[in-house]
């Protein structure tokens, strides 16, 4: 990938052949990512599965505790990642993700499937921090490294998409266990392939930077406030997964119209993803825009695209819906990736993205409340909610911009205290 400097080495200077090699490490990671969201299954249809036998409410309570799970296990995943290195986080986390989507074939009463439902969210998106410090390990160049931050994000969005393209015809025509099952396989897939791929956590030397705690990482001010516009934000993203099967079930639609939509989403982000990266990011080494601005405009039109999918009822209104929500994903992605290509230390990379993607795992959390509010207020009030929600997210974009003022002030002068 081109850039118009001279790529500063992160450790020792790496000759082309070796940069082209550890480029390519990333991609294969970045496709292995859009393979193992397009076969999660078990991830994008538990909701479904759970109210087409247990209800509405019963779905919410899975999806909620699906997200509490979610929070640990990005936790789990950072700190391996840090630790004990991406090889041994991706393998682990990949192996108990399949053993999981396995258990959801067999459980059947209520109770075992809220316990299933915390394990699988324990795995969800695990295999990010991973990816995201491969990717900064593997890419000196700030700007190539917030392409393949904005790519890793894309192949996610495509690969949910796609899964609930699939999937929901594949639930109407062949049920819900034999797609659990292909979850599993592509789990164990990933895990052997980062098996093979990367190479095992390196010795600690003296010369490479000190191993940062959570506790620091948390610190951090502009972290703080991405991550809570991060929650506003997925909130109305995470909807087209956990809050529209609450409401075409509550419409009598098939899984097929949910596939539909999503298939919608996907042609969408297909389309609109290239031309909107080239218009924010071009060829150059930052943003265009401030990222701050363009997470703002992507939380906003979130909530707009989610507040209107509340109104729907029919599988075309849901599939404008999704395909309204993709310019907002796009602008939510490229600002994330141009904050974790920049702001994350040496050696703390897994953490930082652990803690955006636990804000999404946050974000998993309200499909409770939402399928309370479906039975007690209706749709308005559904839509009033999400739409309030991205309404804080934008509000807390300006201390965002504040706090990233104020550390990258201090940035520039420790540098100069330097020289």
């Amino acid at each position: 990938m081109a850039t118009t400097d001279a790529p500063a080495p992160l450790t020792l200077p790496r000759p082309a052949a070796h940069a082209r090699a550890s480029r390519s490490v990333v991609w294969v990671l970045i496709a292995a990512s859009l393979l193992v969201k397009a076969g999660g299954f078990a991830w994008d249809f538990l909701g479904y599965y759970i109210a087409s036998a247990h209800g509405t409410t019963a779905a919410g309570a899975a999806m909620s505790l699906f997200g509490i799970g979610w929070c640990l296990g990005q936790a789990v995943s950072g700190h391996l990642t840090d630790r004990a290195g991406q090889r041994t986080a991706l393998v682990l986390m990949m192996t108990f993700a399949a053993l999981s989507c396995v258990a959801l074939t067999v459980a059947d009463s209520l109770t075992t499937l809220l316990i299933v439902s915390v394990c699988l969210g324990l795995t969800m998106e695990t295999y990010r921090p991973a990816v995201s410090a491969a990717i900064n390990t593997h890419i000196a160049s700030s700007g190539a490294r917030a392409r393949a931050q904005t790519a890793l994000y894309w192949s996610i969005n495509v690969g949910i998409a796609v899964c609930g393209g699939l999937g929901g015809y594949a639930a109407h025509h062949y049920g819900y266990r034999p797609m659990f099952l292909a979850n599993a396989a592509v789990c164990v897939a990933f895990a052997l392939l980062a098996l093979r791929l990367l190479a095992g956590r390196r010795p600690a030397h003296d010369d490479q930077a000190p191993a940062v705690a959570f506790r620091q990482v948390l610190a951090d001010p502009g972290l703080r406030w991405i991550a809570v516009v991060s929650v506003a934000a997925m909130v109305c993203a995470w909807g087209m997964v956990s809050v529209l099967p609450l409401l075409m079930t509550a419409d009598g639609l098939p899984p097929t119209a949910y596939g539909t939509a999503m298939i919608a989403n996907t042609v969408a982000v297909l389309v609109l993803t290239p031309p909107m990266t080239r218009m924010l990011i071009g060829h150059g080494e930052t943003l265009r825009f401030s990222p701050v601005v363009v997470l703002a405009a992507g939380t906003a039109v979130l909530g707009a695209g989610i507040g209107f999918a509340a109104y729907q009822h029919t599988t075309l209104g849901y599939s404008i819906a999704c395909t309204a929500l993709v310019p907002g994903e796009v602008c939510y992605s490229i600002a994330i990736g141009a904050y974790l290509s920049t702001a994350a230390p040496d050696g703390a990379v897994g953490r930082y993205q652990a803690v955006i993607s636990a804000s999404s795992a946050v974000a998993s959390l309200p499909p409770l409340g939402i399928a309370v509010a479906l039975n007690t207020g209706g749709r308005p009030l559904v839509a009033d909610l999400l739409v309030g929600c991205a309404l804080l997210g934008v509000a807390a974009c300006l201390p965002l911009s504040r706090a990233l003022r104020r550390t990258a002030g201090a940035r520039h002068r420790s540098t100069e205290g330097l020289l």
